[in-house]
């Protein structure tokens, strides 16, 4: 029987760098980080599921967008209360605002969306999610 959602893997290029970005600034809890063979890992924990983050010692190129005509994940999503008040505070950090602050299209689950990237350029959706969730 399911349990619940567990996490979702990533490879980032700097651990210091990523656990600075998403629980310095995103506001996620670290709850384990190793090093072991060929690099480190760490998992940080966003209150719903965890972010499965490993840095290999070898050099890790930039994070390739994922077109629309090839399966794969696209972005991470976070949720918020108040998702301009984070896009400000991340902007004066300067972290790369890919899309600014909207309405939803899908209202039934979210209210307010925004995108930034992660200093690996991978694509983290910020939303508030819809009154009756």
């Amino acid at each position: 029987m399911l349990i619940g959602f567990e996490h979702v893997g990533m490879t980032v290029s700097d651990m210091d760098r990523a656990i600075d970005f998403y629980c310095g600034l995103l506001g996620l809890t670290l709850r384990y980080r190793k090093r072991n063979a060929g690099g480190e890992v760490a998992f940080v924990d966003a209150g719903g599921g965890m972010l499965e983050m490993v840095a290999p010692d070898n050099e890790v190129g930039r994070f390739r967008d994922v077109p629309t005509s090839e399966a794969g994940l696209r972005h991470v999503t976070l949720a918020y209360d108040n998702v301009d008040e984070m896009i400000a505070l991340l902007q004066a950090k300067g972290v790369e605002i890919a899309e600014r602050p909207r309405d939803a299209h899908n209202k039934a689950m979210i209210s307010r969306v925004a995108f930034v990237r992660d200093p690996d350029g991978v694509l983290v959706e910020l939303i508030e999610r819809a009154a009756d969730r």
